[in-house]
């Protein structure tokens, strides 16, 4: 009886936790689409546009949005919850504004179906993350790579322009299984990392982190899918 209290206690627990997760991240998710909403219907995204290109500001919001994430990821065991949860929000505010040229340049249909597929292949590869017994470790090192990849071609484009079409398409499907993937690996990390954990701010810091991590997943899929439906029109 008593160790049947236990094991239920444990999975209430992991439960709750993964709640907390994946709710800080909705929230996060929402406040980005709000964020880019308000640049849409006010003008403001203008700001981000210079001689029919992006301006320095835009650029000066991605890398300071990046240059928070990994500070926040750093810092997330030695910041209270509530101050990792500010910088969660503010984080989904600066992606808000950053993935506004993307959205002012796509077709409603093209958002709705890349927002449903990146909800679907994120929600099937969080699970299979969560449930799998296989251990996915071995990904770390790969995905990390895949990860440095992707931002140096980012950066690249930057000073050389756009490439071809299907460069882009090439490197979209690969943004797609790269972060697809790490939704699968950070969730195992995240179960793993629960029952490694002992007290409850620390279990609180850890959901906050995990929300940042899942968010930047689901993120970068809907851009990678978005980008690679725009390539095609």
């Amino acid at each position: 009886m008593i160790a049947k209290k236990s094991v239920s206690n444990v999975k209430g627990g992991i439960e709750s936790y993964l709640k907390k997760i994946f709710g800080l991240m909705t929230g996060a998710v929402g406040i980005t689409a709000l964020t880019t909403f308000i640049m849409l219907i006010t003008g403001a995204f203008t700001a981000l546009i210079h001689n029919g290109g992006l301006s320095i500001t835009y650029y000066i919001i991605v890398f300071g949005g990046l240059a928070l994430s990994l500070w926040a990821q750093a810092r997330a065991f030695s910041m209270k919850p509530s101050t990792a949860k500010l910088l969660l929000f503010l984080y989904s505010i600066l992606m808000g504004i950053a993935v506004t040229p993307m959205i002012l340049v796509s077709s409603g249909l093209s958002i709705i179906i890349a927002l449903v597929l990146a909800a679907v292949m994120f929600g099937c590869m969080a699970l299979f993350g969560y449930k799998t017994v296989k251990d996915l470790s071995f990904l770390g090192a790969f995905l990390f790579i895949g990860m440095i990849g992707l931002i140096l071609v980012g950066v690249i484009s930057i000073f050389t322009g756009p490439f071809g079409v299907v460069f882009n398409q090439i490197i979209c499907l690969i943004g797609v299984l790269v972060f697809a993937l790490f939704a699968a690996y950070d969730m195992q990390n995240l179960k793993n990392a629960y029952y490694a954990i002992g007290d409850g701010e620390q279990k609180d810091q850890l959901a906050v982190l995990g929300a940042l991590h899942m968010y930047i997943s689901f993120v970068a899929m809907f851009e990678y899918i978005l980008g690679f439906l725009n390539s095609r029109d």
